[in-house]
């Protein structure tokens, strides 16, 4: 009988343990608040739509106050190309995770394709244009928590 009651004991503290640790489950219920100036949910994050692609902003000032840097994952469609740009305030960090395109620095062009990544000093003008059939996707960072953003054309927001 002791024996009995020992596993429907532990088997009760066991099943409490687990809805416990449920609640705590950032998946289930999304960051939790004592974690919400430090970790985003892409799931619940905006995202900026273009004529060209998307981008959406994982980490910056904004969304994380006090942040030193800014990440986001940019979208630019077969066919299309960002506006051309500079970041007077911050250098720009892009890594290619998928896709092809060339990359216009200043009075330069350089071909990227996925596992590439590419520096772009403060105040370089830029832009990316996909060259291949599928979306080109990239990691881009920072070095500013508020990143700014000088358009040379409009940036074709949708």
């Amino acid at each position: 009988m002791k024996t009995i009651s020992l596993v429907l004991l532990s088997l009760g503290l066991l099943l409490t343990g687990t809805a416990a640790d449920d609640k705590s489950n950032p998946h289930a219920s999304g960051v939790p608040a004592a974690w919400a100036e430090k970790v985003t949910d892409i799931a619940e994050l905006p995202v900026e739509r273009y004529d060209w692609g998307t981008v959406q902003w994982l980490a910056n000032r904004k969304l994380m106050p006090g942040s030193e840097q800014t990440m986001g994952l940019a979208t630019i469609l077969p066919g299309k190309q960002n506006a051309a740009h500079y970041h007077p305030n911050c250098e720009e960090i892009l890594y290619v995770l998928s896709g092809e395109g060339l990359q216009h620095y200043d009075d330069r062009v350089m071909a990227l394709k996925a596992g590439m990544t590419i520096r772009i000093p403060a105040k370089v003008k830029h832009s990316l244009a996909n060259t291949g059939r599928e979306p080109l996707r990239a990691l881009v960072s920072f070095s500013s928590g508020d990143r700014k953003t000088v358009w040379l054309s409009s940036p074709g927001l949708k």
